[in-house]
């Protein structure tokens, strides 16, 4: 794992932590929560990305959409890592969109989203 993941992480992390004020608001907990949320996306994809070049995934891949980085993943490591760090990423991605209609992702799916993420970025690292 490289320190960018690292700390991208551990930002994920601090932001799930970090409540100094005693009443937190309902929006000051949601934006955190979307905050960590992109921190776990970046990392992710960072990894994939690492995973990729590791592979020498040719440069368009590499530096492609991510759809194409998950489906050339496929071939780059074990299957079901492949398929629960897509899963994972997409539902990361509908957590980091803003929507007038919708709340956001909660505090226990951000967890759980950090859970996963963790468990891929070792996996991808091997």
């Amino acid at each position: 794992m490289n320190q960018t993941i690292r700390q991208l992480l551990d930002t994920a992390d601090l932001l799930l932590t970090d409540t100094d004020e005693p009443a937190t608001s309902t929006a000051a907990t949601a934006s955190r929560c979307r905050g960590a949320a992109f921190a776990l996306r970046v990392a992710l994809e960072s990894a994939v990305a690492d995973r990729l070049t590791a592979h020498r995934a040719p440069r368009a891949i590499r530096e492609g959409t991510q759809r194409a980085a998950f489906l050339w993943l496929r071939g780059c490591a074990e299957a079901g890592a492949a398929r629960r760090a897509k899963a994972v990423w997409s539902q990361l991605c509908l957590g980091c969109h803003y929507h007038q209609y919708e709340i956001g992702p909660t505090e226990d799916q951000v967890r759980a989203w950090y859970t996963e993420v963790a468990v891929l970025v070792a996996l991808l690292a091997r």
